[in-house]
């Protein structure tokens, strides 16, 4: 077991057996929360967490359009329409209030449950700031790394080398997912969605990892996305903004480093990766192409998995439930992992295949829709009827349920008539919903 100065190391590489692991959680702080009891706190928790983020949101959806609280249109965004932020915070007050709330009443009173919640809750409040006057990249940093280390200090992480290497990897690696999350919020209930399945597959994996309390706070996160996407599903009324993205990654890396800081070997960092492998593989994704092509890293743009896959023609919808499903294969190899029913060597191979593979297809793929049409002027590739209709502007057309985006006929923005057909302005292709 690897607790930096928390704690000590475990005597050999390897992973230590069932009974050698059990014997060491009877020791932990809040014990280890079993049987029908465990059952019930997570269930409450979850729907708690739910009921709380689905009563929440709206209020807060009104608040900031009162405020002026709404992220607008621009050449590098997705959206169409000027969208209200703030989602984000209903998602962490009821994680946090679902969470701490069934974990003081099951008797659970573990000093890492209060320093992962307080760590979230200040991703929460860093990212809120953000949304409302933008922070430096550098600056958000040096707030996000030191938590991090608090987080490995107390938690403890994963033992693979031996010694500080382990425990700086471990920070370096929350930060990576923290700001990956961050990134990955780039589409209609796209993020929210794959935390639902990674918190799930955490809050599988918490009996194993002895934490007592982690396994309701990783119930309650998934419960509050949950009641969320009933307002930020296509066509998303509201978004997560930084202050639920930043909350969303930091939650689930620091749960799921401390849940697996008593595994040795590479079980511990197979199932990490194998769990948060779609926001590393569109991390990688986007500083890959904009180095590239030479475009500023932390400039934001419509060049992430998500966005190439719409080219491809699938609709918001489908892209989320394509992601969602790889998340899903992704976590079940990490549970088989985490019980020692698969090798971790063969699972981490397995993740540097098709990670590789999967990046290298989607490079492939415009990273915008200007991109796209200048490639087509190529023989072979697309007509320029495509060409046209790819860059005209989106409207929402239909219902309330039946809501899709269509091509307008001309540009509906000033910018848009002065850029003229062609301009990044001019939005993203139509597809179906």
């Amino acid at each position: 077991m690897a607790r930096g100065a928390a704690g000590g190391r475990a005597e050999h590489p390897g992973a230590a057996s069932p009974r050698a692991l059990r014997d060491r959680r009877r020791d932990r702080p809040g014990g280890t929360v079993t049987g029908v009891g465990a059952a019930v706190a997570t269930a409450a928790a979850g729907v708690t967490a739910l009921l709380l983020a689905l009563v929440l949101t709206e209020p807060l959806r009104r608040l900031a359009l009162r405020r002026g609280i709404t992220d607008r249109p621009s050449a590098r965004k997705a959206h169409t329409r000027p969208t209200p932020y703030l989602g984000g915070v209903a998602v962490a007050l009821a994680t946090l209030t679902a969470g701490t709330l069934t974990a003081l009443a099951g008797g659970v009173l573990d000093p890492v449950l209060g320093v992962l919640l307080g760590g979230a809750a200040l991703m929460c409040t860093v990212g809120l700031v953000d949304d409302l006057r933008p922070l430096s990249a550098g600056l958000r940093l040096c707030i996000e790394t030191p938590a991090a280390a608090l987080v490995v200090l107390v938690g403890g992480h994963p033992d693979i080398f031996g010694g500080a290497i382990d425990a700086v990897l471990a920070v370096v690696w929350i930060v990576f997912v923290t700001n990956a999350f961050n990134l990955l919020d780039n589409m209609d209930g796209a993020a929210s969605s794959l935390c639902v399945v990674i918190a799930v597959f955490a809050c599988v994996t918490a009996p194993a990892g002895g934490r007592g309390g982690l396994g309701p706070v990783m119930a309650a996160l998934a419960g509050a996305c949950v009641g969320f996407l009933f307002h930020n599903r296509h066509p998303a009324r509201i978004f997560l903004g930084d202050a639920g993205s930043l909350f969303l990654g930091f939650t689930l890396a620091s749960s799921m480093m401390v849940l697996h800081d008593d595994v040795g070997g590479l079980a511990g960092p197979a199932s990490l990766v194998l769990a948060t492998l779609v926001p590393t593989l569109d991390t990688t994704l986007v500083m890959l192409s904009r180095y590239r092509e030479s475009r500023p890293l932390m400039q934001g743009g419509t060049d992430h998995i998500a966005h190439r896959l719409r080219r491809l023609g699938l609709s918001v919808r489908q892209v989320v439930r394509s992601l969602s499903v790889f998340t899903v294969a992704c976590c079940l190899s990490a549970v088989l992992v985490t019980y020692g029913l698969l090798a971790p060597g063969v699972a981490l191979v397995a993740a540097c295949v098709v990670g590789a593979g999967t990046v290298l297809l989607l490079l492939e793929i415009p990273s915008s829709p200007v991109t796209a049409a200048a490639g087509a002027a190529a023989p072979g590739r697309m007509a320029a009827a495509d060409i046209a209709r790819s860059a005209l502007p989106l409207r929402p057309t239909g219902g309330r349920r039946g809501r899709s985006l269509r091509p307008m006929a001309m540009p509906h923005s000033r910018a848009g008539r002065k850029a003229g057909p062609l301009s990044p302005t001019a939005g993203t292709p139509a597809a179906p919903q």
